[in-house]
C-alpha cells in the first residue's frame, strides 16, 4: 500500500496553524462565561491577528524559499475562507451583522474558490489580484472593527458599519474582477 506523503514545510505549517487558530478565535469571540466581555473580545482580536498575519507569511516564505506547493496552493486561500466565513457567521451570531451581508460575502469566496478548482483542473492557475489582496485586508479590518466596542461615529452610524459595507463593496467587485479575468478559461460546451 502506498503512503500518502504530505509536504509540510514552513509555508503549509503556517497555513495549518492559521486553521487550527479558527476555534480558538471562535471560543473567545462568543464568549466564555468565566471571562469578561472585554477581555474575550480582545483575545478574540489577537487570535484573528495572529492568524491574518500567517496569511501574509506563509505567502512570503512560499515565494521566496521557492516552496509553493500544491497543497499550499489549495490550503492557504482555503484557510482564508474559512477564518472569514467563521468571523462572519460568529458575528450574525452576536447580532453584529446581518445574515444577508455575511452571505454576500461568504458566497463570493467560495465561487472563486470554485472557479480556482475549475480552472485548476485545466491546468490554470488563477493568481490573486492585487484588488483580491485589498478585499481580503478591508474584510480584516471589518471584522475587527465589528469584534471591538463602537470606537467612532459617523451620521450616527458606527464606523464599523461603514467598514463592513465597504469590504462587502470590494467583495463583491474584486469577485467579479475574478470571473471577468476568467472568461477565457470559462468555456462553453462544445
Amino acid at each position: 500500500m502506498a503512503r500518502l506523503r504530505i509536504p509540510v514545510n514552513l509555508a503549509n505549517g503556517l497555513t495549518i496553524f492559521r486553521i487550527l487558530l479558527i476555534p480558538v478565535f471562535m471560543v473567545f469571540l462568543l464568549g466564555l462565561e468565566v471571562i469578561p466581555a472585554d477581555v474575550s473580545a480582545a483575545v478574540a482580536v489577537a487570535v484573528f491577528a495572529i492568524a491574518a498575519l500567517t496569511d501574509t507569511l506563509d505567502g512570503y516564505f512560499a515565494r521566496s524559499r521557492n516552496a509553493v506547493t500544491i497543497l499550499g496552493q489549495f490550503l492557504d486561500p482555503l484557510a482564508d475562507k474559512l477564518l472569514i466565513s467563521a468571523a462572519l457567521i460568529s458575528l450574525v451570531s452576536l447580532g453584529r451583522i446581518s445574515a444577508g451581508l455575511a452571505m454576500v460575502i461568504i458566497s463570493r469566496e467560495f465561487a472563486v474558490s470554485g472557479l480556482r478548482l475549475v480552472a485548476a483542473a485545466d491546468r490554470v492557475v488563477i493568481p490573486a489580484s492585487p484588488l483580491g489582496k485589498v478585499k481580503t485586508f478591508s474584510q480584516i479590518v471589518a471584522v475587527v472593527a465589528l469584534i471591538l466596542p463602537p470606537f467612532g461615529y459617523i451620521f450616527s452610524r458606527p464606523l464599523s458599519w461603514y467598514l463592513i459595507y465597504i469590504a462587502a463593496l470590494l467583495t463583491i467587485v474584486s469577485g467579479i474582477d475574478y470571473f471577468v479575468k476568467a472568461r477565457e478559461w470559462i468555456k462553453a460546451p462544445e
